[in-house]
């Protein structure tokens, strides 16, 4: 049995590696032609003089962008680097790496073209501006790592402007994994989510909306029990109620803790069934975790430090340990999330992406796992089970159909289909590439 500094070698592994990598590859993505080049004649089909015919079609029939060109199949990831992962506000060339990495992971899981952008602003009005402005070129938005209150009022502007889905993976995202990982959580304990008592520690861009799906799936709002920086939300926290910038966490002031509990994370954890932590790592006491209800479940989701490790949680008494790490089993992460909802807006080219098919894709998730048996350390889908991706992409997609949001009218089999053949067509280029030595193999060391 390893000891818990070896534990926690292993898990600083990670970072020294890709140190190390990033710097030899020099970035994670680049761009590459999706047409042959026969020779090259053929630039006068596809620039100039032949470009014309498309771009005048485009003109007298706006629409047909989505046929001529990428636009149908590309999104942008933004950002103003004010939020990144547990790293807080580093600025948007530090927080590249990331918008590279989720771009990395929307092409290779998803099937989807993404390009990061991160913006020189940190100004709410101008991140609205350049997201409306960029919809020409993309068919949607990811809004990533954008800081607390603004990501909300940025979000709900980018959607209400935009004609295109904008999508914010800290919110919606997060809500949508950690939905499907709790449903299933529920299953394994034997446990009612109409009953149980839930801690929501953290209660900024990732429990806001977990916390409105959660309600909207069937959770008790009285047996929730919020707790932030200011202590234990509920109608005593006066400094919610008087600043308009935090509407949401007063309307959980208001809604949740029947008991009207104050106090800390101690206190909210007391008794609680599920403890569901977006915040800060370390923050979580294992003395806290061992007065939490028998068969407890422990979502200790910040990065790249959770707010307790998983074998400090199961010592204490948890029966279910989940973190946003890929290097511990039950990972609660989006990447099981985003590359298929977008997958799902795109292919029926969605105006928007509601909570609805959210909670759709969450269930769908859920439904993944279960099939292939449920137990303690296996309550989501892991990252290399690719069919999962079509599967939610479909969940989605039906969902926008169903309520009217989406432009395109397709059959389930026909997105299986589509999904599946883009997410192949991705992994073979990668294959090809790496194959072909055009993509090098990692070194051993880098001199």
């Amino acid at each position: 049995m390893p000891t818990p500094e070896e534990l926690l070698a292993k898990a600083q592994k990670p970072a020294e590696e890709a140190l190390r990598l990033h710097a030899y590859y020099k970035g994670k993505i680049q761009t590459a032609p999706k047409c042959p080049i026969r020779g090259i004649e053929d630039f006068s089909i596809w620039y100039t003089p032949g470009v014309a015919a498309p771009c005048r079609a485009i003109q007298a029939q706006p629409d047909l962008v989505y046929a001529h060109t990428n636009k149908a199949n590309t999104i942008a990831v933004v950002s103003d680097g004010t939020r990144v992962l547990g790293l807080g506000d580093i600025g948007p060339e530090a927080g590249l790496p990331v918008m590279e990495g989720k771009a990395l992971l929307f092409k290779y899981l998803g099937g989807v073209d993404a390009v990061p952008i991160c913006l020189g602003t940190k100004d709410p009005a101008e991140i609205i501006r350049t997201v409306k402005i960029l919809e020409p070129s993309f068919g949607g938005i990811n809004l990533e790592d954008i800081a607390m209150p603004k990501c909300f009022h940025v979000l709900r502007e980018c959607r209400r402007a935009s004609s295109i889905p904008v999508w914010h993976d800290d919110q919606q995202g997060t809500g949508t994994v950690l939905l499907a990982a709790l449903l299933n959580a529920l299953k394994v304990v034997g446990k009612d989510i109409g009953q149980v008592c839930i801690a929501m520690i953290g209660m900024g861009a990732a429990n806001i909306p977990t916390y409105r799906y959660l309600k909207a799936s069937g959770a008790d709002p009285g047996r929730i029990v919020a707790c932030d920086l200011g202590g234990i939300l509920g109608r005593s926290r006066h400094d919610y109620e008087s600043n308009p910038d935090f509407g949401e966490q007063w309307a959980v002031c208001v809604e949740s803790n029947r008991e009207q509990r104050r106090g800390g994370i101690a206190e909210a954890l007391a008794g609680a069934d599920v403890c569901v932590a977006f915040s800060a790592g370390g923050i979580i006491k294992p003395e806290w975790v061992r007065v939490m209800a028998r068969d407890a479940i422990v979502f200790a989701c910040a990065n790249p430090v959770p707010e307790i490790w998983p074998w400090e949680a199961t010592a204490a008494g948890a029966r279910i340990v989940a973190t946003g790490r890929s290097d511990f089993s039950n990972q609660v992460n989006n990447s099981l999330v985003f590359p298929a909802v977008f997958r799902g807006a795109l292919d029926v080219r969605a105006r928007t992406i509601t909570d609805e098919m959210a909670m759709a894709a969450a269930h769908e998730l859920a439904r993944c796992a279960e099939t292939k048996g449920l137990h303690d350390g296996y309550i989501l889908p892991a990252m290399d089970e690719w069919e999962v991706v079509p599967r939610v992409a479909v969940a989605t997609a039906m969902k926008a159909q169903e309520q009217g949001v989406a432009q395109l009218l397709k059959t389930a089999e026909e997105l299986q289909r589509s999904a599946e053949e883009k997410i192949r067509e991705s992994r073979k280029a990668l294959a090809v590439l790496t194959g072909e030595g055009v993509i090098a193999q990692p070194p051993t060391s880098v001199k």
